[in-house]
């Protein structure tokens, strides 16, 4: 009877490379807001004469930091930090993390916040952000001015964050997380649906319960890299063109100006009504009708 010998060559398990690893690029777009950042509840607090605004200009950049801290953790291989706040120069460049590119100053062009997003990233991020005008519970609540009632697309209500998601999504990228007040998050989960959220505080009025700041850049962290290593999970924030925006107003001689701009129609006592097809076309009409 003959023998015979089988040899068993058995192999180390090797898991499927995340993005950033074996030749696979992660790239990662970070907006950054100033309203929603830990400890926020004055407006003075997000102004350049107000006295504490340095320490939440730092704080601002420390949160933005953990995001990307975050990201790197997750594979990220490039990252670009958009500052979307007020003057879009708040973020402090020197305590900024080296990995990150800085997107600074308004170029005038119709992305405003989201300024530099294009076909090339994998997903965005907002930081900071804040619940959309009218909104109960919520700190320093507005649609990108003051003037601003209610803005709408196609009959949904967004805040500053849901059209900065149709504005990646118009890039095919999808918005992966969100960190900010209670409301915010709560608004983006319903917009979006899968969304990563870390709510760093929750109103009391015109008052705030805060997290202390170290813990909200921890969550921040692992919130940031359980969104990018969950990257499937995610899809692109879209609305069907034509894309119809509704603007409510609160001055008057705003609704009067904004009916001169070209496709605009004035709806109501304090409403304009644009149509387009192009959501960038939208979007600056937006920009300039608000005011």
């Amino acid at each position: 009877m003959k023998k015979f010998l089988v040899a068993v060559l058995v192999l180390p398990f090797i898991a499927a490379p995340a993005f950033g690893q074996a030749g696979r690029n992660l790239k990662v777009f970070i907006s950054v807001d100033m309203e929603g950042i830990t400890g926020v509840v004055n407006w003075e607090d997000v102004s350049r004469t107000g006295k504490d605004y340095d320490d939440f200009r730092r704080i601002m950049t420390e949160e933005t930091n953990a995001a990307i801290e975050g990201a790197l953790a997750a594979g990220a291989t490039e990252i670009v930090v958009r500052d979307s706040h007020g003057s879009a120069r708040n973020i402090l460049p020197e305590l900024l993390n080296e990995n990150a590119r800085l997107i600074r100053d308004w170029s005038g062009g119709p992305k405003v916040m989201m300024e530099g997003i294009d076909e090339s990233f994998d997903a965005v991020m907002f930081v900071g952000y804040h619940a959309k005008a009218g909104t109960p519970d919520a700190l320093l609540e507005h649609t990108m001015s003051g003037n601003v009632m209610d803005f709408s697309i196609n009959g949904v209500s967004l805040p500053e964050a849901g059209l900065n998601a149709l504005i990646a999504g118009y890039y095919d990228v999808p918005v992966v997380f969100v960190a900010g007040d209670k409301a915010l998050c709560e608004q983006a989960k319903a917009l979006f649906g899968e969304v990563e959220t870390v709510a760093v505080k929750d109103g009391i009025g015109g008052a705030a319960r805060s997290l202390h700041p170290e813990a909200s850049r921890e969550r921040i962290r692992a919130g940031v890299e359980s969104a990018l290593r969950n990257l499937r999970r995610y899809r692109p924030y879209k609305l069907e063109p034509p894309y119809t925006m509704v603007l409510k107003l609160k001055n008057e001689e705003s609704v009067y100006n904004g009916s001169f701009f070209p496709g605009a129609r004035r709806t109501g006592e304090w409403e304009l009504t644009y149509t387009s097809d192009d959501l960038l076309q939208l979007a600056y009409a937006f920009a300039v009708m608000r005011r």
